[in-house]
């Protein structure tokens, strides 16, 4: 997975490609940016460029393949040993019933994956690469963990944190990873990527930068899931009464994930229909405004793991009295 993989991303790519360049590749790094747009596959890039034999990630020796296959079993790592992927719930199976991590990267998983393993040279011996999926993920306890081996890391040992909330860090985290910050993909460039994929590429400009996004967007059973749940909720803000609101926060059985991406399409069809009347109807697109605005709080507070039923439900009554 050399970094010619990585479309869009030409300035984040290039301050990569020099610090390989002159050899003073950051010791952790943080990349930063909204999902979707290419922030893990430059991660891969870089641990691809770090462990190749010939130096600079040729994509073709054996690290280097091993560096970007996962294995078939879980946990879905890299099969290269140098070359070590956290994140929320990743290795449920080895850390035990005794921590889920349903909220966070645990202090176990820091402890059993990281801690253990940092005393030692890297196997192969060229570096030791640490990738931390949805950084901000990492709970207040394991990030304490983490502050002394990022502040002074063994030789040939690098960290890189992915994160789209970078704010939510610890400021120790941040202080001490250097930012490479990664912007919305253009539109041409999703468009070409769901092409590749044989999918619809006129969902490019609803997909705000994000290929991930894109190609939710653009997969035909999430589009009618994603039209039912718009379609309940307007019916639901339309009706003479909170019934059909609550009847819809009862009957939700998604997740947190799944709805804060259903709770995420609607908000973007809110925002579709202001953009649609502001000229027509300037009262109605300042009130779309205002509920598109609700709607990104409600989403914020599953993320702060409130009741999903509860999250709806407060927000269907902001909705009717905004």
């Amino acid at each position: 997975m050399p970094f010619s993989k990585v479309l869009g991303q030409e300035s984040a790519v290039a301050t990569l490609e020099r610090a390989l360049a002159i050899g003073r590749v950051h010791h952790a790094y943080r990349f930063e940016g909204p999902p979707g747009v290419g922030k893990e596959l430059a991660a891969f890039a870089l641990a691809q460029a770090l462990v190749c034999e010939r130096g600079g990630g040729c994509g073709e020796c054996s690290p280097c393949r091993r560096a970007v296959t996962l294995s078939a079993d879980d946990p879905r790592v890299p099969l290269h040993p140098d070359v070590v992927l956290l994140g929320r719930g990743l290795y449920r199976g080895l850390l035990g019933g005794s921590s889920s991590e349903a909220t966070g990267i645990s202090v176990e998983q820091v402890r059993r994956i990281v801690l253990a393993r940092i005393g030692f040279p890297p196997h192969e011996g060229r570096a030791l690469v640490f990738i931390v999926r949805e950084a901000d993920e990492i709970t207040q306890q394991a990030a304490n963990a983490l502050l002394k081996t990022l502040e002074e890391p063994h030789e040939r040992t690098h960290f890189v944190l992915l994160t789209s909330r970078p704010r939510r860090l610890l400021d120790t985290i941040r202080s001490r990873t250097l930012p490479v910050r990664f912007a919305p993909l253009a539109d041409r460039v999703v468009a070409s990527l769901l092409e590749a994929r044989g999918l619809d590429p006129s969902v490019a400009p609803l997909a705000q930068g994000s290929a991930s996004l894109a190609l939710e967007l653009a997969d035909p059973e999430a589009k009618q899931e994603r039209d039912a749940f718009s379609e309940a909720a307007f019916a639901a803000l339309a009706a003479p009464d909170l019934a059909p609101a609550l009847k819809l926060a009862e009957g939700q059985k998604k997740g947190r994930d799944g709805l804060k991406a259903q709770l995420a399409f609607f908000a973007q069809a809110v925002a579709s229909d202001a953009r649609a009347t502001v000229g027509s109807n300037p009262q109605r697109a300042l009130s779309r405004a205002l509920q598109h605005r609700t709607v990104l709080e409600a989403i914020a507070d599953v993320e702060r793991n409130v009741q999903p039923a509860l999250a709806l439900e407060a927000m269907f009554v902001r909705l009717r009295s905004g």
